[in-house]
């Protein structure tokens, strides 16, 4: 089969096309023909090396010191069940599915335990918007419903909200009920279509010195603004971050012990739970794709590029499987 590798750590072009050896299902796996892919922020890291801040010698330790321990990456997906093995009882051959693993998305067929983060795939959307769904909308429900609990008729902030995980925090904070606004730069059309009530553009003014208040801030973007945003905080507002710094986990230890702001950042970890949680939101409609370009597998290293290089406000798509079938085409024949 055909794979996206890379066997160091570098810019864009370390990646290639190659044929490497196709996955078979063990016990209680099934094989994914992979129909797309995206390209994250975390995929660009784990190909640069670009461990933020302290993570860097961790992230080295994990994924591989000198090169990439595994050189398929990739870690979105949807795509068709063509095998499976024994004790595989949620999922059959033809079904459609999609979800996230930590790597071996870059692939023609990819190999994952029907336990692990893969559900079957929304009847209404097509292979490229379901594989654009689980990067920022498990980590937008699980810091907005879980970590921050948002309730309807909270004021929610979104800082990044043209961003990967940026749009569909806006999505999920209004299908929670939330008064949103979100914080970007020229896409103030975008982040309203999305459901936003207000757009503050952050090269124009600074929404700290601002009036108003927010009972939460999701901040998207790289570093702990958690001294500079909290007076924009209502007085038991609660700041969430993405990073987590040395700094900011001293502030959510202080601000734990007491009954006002808090400071809080977490890891969310996709899971066969989340992932159909996430399949719900789609099939009703409260959540959904902003796509910006489409590359082949034959052009990873392109589409990698273009990540870097265009700072696209809509997911990257690779379609490693050619398709233009639609799932909702799919289950209408």
């Amino acid at each position: 089969m055909r794979a996206a590798i890379n066997t160091q750590y570098g810019p864009p072009g370390v990646l290639s096309s190659k044929e490497v050896d196709r996955p078979t299902a063990g016990h209680g796996e099934v094989v994914v023909e992979v129909h797309a892919s995206v390209v994250t922020q975390g995929d660009r890291r784990l190909r640069a090396a670009d461990f933020p801040g302290f993570m860097g010698l961790f992230g080295r330790l994990l994924f591989g010191l000198r090169r990439p321990r595994h050189s398929v990456g990739g870690s979105m997906f949807a795509g068709r069940v063509v095998e499976v093995g024994a004790g595989v009882t949620k999922l059959a051959v033809g079904d459609d599915v999609f979800g996230s693993v930590m790597r071996g998305a870059y692939a023609e067929y990819l190999a994952i335990s029907e336990d692990q983060a893969i559900a079957a795939m929304p009847t209404n959307v097509s292979y490229a918007e379901a594989a654009a769904i689980p990067y920022g909308a498990g980590t937008a429900l699980v810091f907005l419903r879980d970590l921050a609990e948002v309730r309807p008729g909270e004021r929610v902030l979104v800082v990044g909200a043209s961003g990967g995980v940026g749009r569909m925090a806006v999505q999920i904070a209004k299908h929670l009920g939330a008064e949103v606004t979100g914080v970007c730069g020229s896409d103030e059309d975008l982040v309203r279509g999305l459901g936003a009530d207000d757009v503050i553009d952050y090269r124009r003014e600074r929404f700290t010195e601002l009036e108003r208040r927010w009972d939460v801030i999701l901040d998207t973007t790289e570093g702990d603004h958690f001294r500079s945003y909290r007076r924009a905080l209502t007085p038991r507002g609660r700041y969430l971050s993405l990073y987590v710094t040395p700094r900011l986990l001293w502030e959510m230890a202080v601000t734990k012990l007491g009954e006002g702001q808090r400071a809080i950042a977490g890891v969310a970890q996709g899971s066969a739970a989340l992932t159909e949680e996430l399949r719900e939101l789609v099939q009703q409609g409260a959540l959904r794709a902003v796509i910006a370009e489409r590359f082949t597998l034959e052009d990873i290293a392109r589409a990698h590029a273009f990540l870097e290089t265009q700072h696209p406000h809509g997911s990257v798509v690779v379609d490693v499987v050619a398709s233009t079938t639609s799932s909702a085409e799919i289950h209408a024949t």
